[in-house]
């Protein structure tokens, strides 16, 4: 941070007044926010640190061949000598990830607005390759300059050798590696002076106020097809886009396309069916590495439902080669991946219900805040937080409440698949259900909390905090603090106030009637 601050008195003449670390991506790059002195503008600036040369230099130099193009991207304000510094504009704090949360919750049951952030994002994406690969130097991009066959086939062998070969069915490996080559050879056509974001998400898209979207993290990409980065984007599996609002967007990306070229719309739409079943493929080789051989049981448990994606994929004719659709077809029907629909019931008295786990009543298994008479109106703040950036402050007046340390239990946050995600997100709720930690710490945490706002309602108390911290407050924390709150309005019926302190997300679970009123 002392170089960073070195940086900015160099560009601007002045000390920062303050630094604050931003929660860190699945990159090795380190971000900051770096605030002006009182009254001078701009207020902030972010400042990054990246221990590769070659990554920063590939960031700078397309930042700036965009920002002269006049694209939605950060521009670049200060460099250091070493190019592992650099000062940017502050974009703010909301990407479009976050601005659709609501909808992924709902099992991608995206509202209006949702869905139009949505559209303006996807309608900018052919000026940005298009606009944004003119006259562009790609031996400048980084770690290659285009996209090639050697990319698929590296991802088609790790596919072979980390999923096909452990599942121990019979093929021949002659003929694959002939559909191998025909896919290679069909994904690398000719595609022009385009340039492929190559990971091109949600999480990489900032909003403005207003709701503009602005482009980060784009230091990968080079020279290659425009269909990788929509395929990337709508089949992203934490989205949960369904199948109608990416026929919807396809559409709708095709027509902000024609007006920078000719489309022929037939090629495009085979092509788009090729690339989803590369990124199938992808994917399983990523999680037949991580589960088969790494012995990770959350990737074992995400391989059915990627099964189920190819074998929608399948369906949908996507794969035109004889051969590789058999073993493909043979691999879907295998009876260890066929995906039951049902709800457990776990021994310890828990139940999991759309991600979300609380304690039943031990008796009847329905909440029990008919037994008290929330006179006072209790209400119950929970809050996650990192310790890193202190304590949240208790603004009742009370000065108290409880803090739970989560860095006793397992972090999902070491691991590269889960950096980009939160304790909100369905692949690190299961990581650490699966793990089993965080499950048994949050028995102890309920038995407290329990007593507590028993005691609360009895007296006629009205305010009561729980705040979870963990190192980044992103994941443990997260999950912790929400699982507590929906146990507490469950069980209690009070009025519970969620903070997500780090993620920037607030939100309250309204007090529920008595029971027995209802009755």
């Amino acid at each position: 941070m002392q170089l960073l601050a070195l940086l900015y008195r160099q560009w601007t003449g002045l000390d920062p007044e303050r630094i604050e670390s931003i929660p860190e991506s699945g990159s090795s790059r380190k971000y900051y926010r770096l605030y002006a002195p009182a009254g001078k503008h701009p207020a902030t600036v972010i400042g990054v640190y990246d221990n590769s040369a070659e990554e920063s230099n590939a960031f700078i130099y397309l930042s700036r061949q965009f920002k002269q193009r006049k694209l939605p991207v950060p521009e670049i304000l200060a460099v250091s000598e070493d190019r592992l510094r650099y000062l940017q504009n502050d974009l703010g704090r909301l990407s479009l990830y976050q601005a659709l949360e609501a909808g992924r919750k709902a099992g991608g049951r995206y509202n209006l607005k949702e869905k139009d952030l949505i559209k303006r994002t996807l309608k900018k994406l052919p000026e940005f390759q298009i606009k944004g690969g003119h006259g562009l130097d790609y031996n400048q991009c980084y770690p290659q300059p285009m996209f090639d066959r050697n990319n698929v086939l590296f991802d088609l062998n790790y596919f072979k050798y980390c999923f096909l070969k452990p599942l121990e069915i019979d093929f021949n490996e002659l003929r694959l590696e002939a559909s191998f080559q025909l896919l290679a050879k069909d994904l690398t056509v000719d595609f022009g002076e385009t340039f492929m974001y190559r990971d091109f998400q949600a999480r990489n898209v900032m909003l403005t106020d207003e709701g503009e979207p602005f482009f980060i993290d784009y230091q990968g990409g080079r020279r290659g097809p425009m269909e990788y980065d929509v395929v990337s984007f709508l089949w992203q599996a934490s989205a949960r886009y369904p199948q109608s609002l990416r026929d919807e967007m396809i559409d709708l990306y095709l027509d902000s396309l024609r007006q920078y070229r000719e489309v022929k719309e037939t090629t495009f739409r085979q092509n788009i069916r090729l690339f989803v079943l590369f990124r199938l493929l992808q994917v399983l080789g990523a999680y037949g590495f991580r589960g088969y051989f790494e012995k990770k049981q959350y990737f074992i448990d995400s391989i059915p439902p990627a099964i189920a994606n190819l074998r929608d994929a399948l369906n949908n004719d996507s794969c035109p080669y004889p051969n590789l659709q058999e073993i493909l077809q043979r691999i879907t029907e295998l009876p260890q991946f066929q995906i039951k629909e049902e709800i457990k019931e776990r021994k310890d008295g828990y139940k999991t219900t759309e991600s979300k786990l609380y304690k039943a009543n031990p008796i009847d298994g329905k909440p029990t805040f008919s037994k008290y008479d929330n006179k006072g109106r209790l209400s119950v703040r929970v809050n996650s937080f990192s310790f890193h950036k202190g304590i949240p402050e208790d603004t009742s007046g009370n000065g108290g409440g409880y803090v739970f340390d989560c860095r006793s239990t397992h972090n999902p946050g070491r691991y590269e698949p889960y950096k980009h995600l939160t304790g909100l997100d369905e692949p690190v709720i299961r990581f650490l259900e699966d793990d089993g930690e965080i499950v048994t710490y949050l028995e102890h945490v309920y038995a407290l909390a329990d007593k507590h706002v028993e005691r609360y309602l009895q007296r006629g108390f009205t305010d009561l905090m729980f705040s979870f911290g963990c190192t980044g407050g992103q994941h443990r924390s997260v999950y912790s603090a929400e699982h507590l709150a929906h146990h507490l309005n469950q069980l209690y019926g009070v009025e519970v106030r969620v903070c997500h302190r780090e993620q920037n997300i607030q939100y309250v679970l309204p007090a529920k009637e008595s029971a027995a009123k209802d009755e």
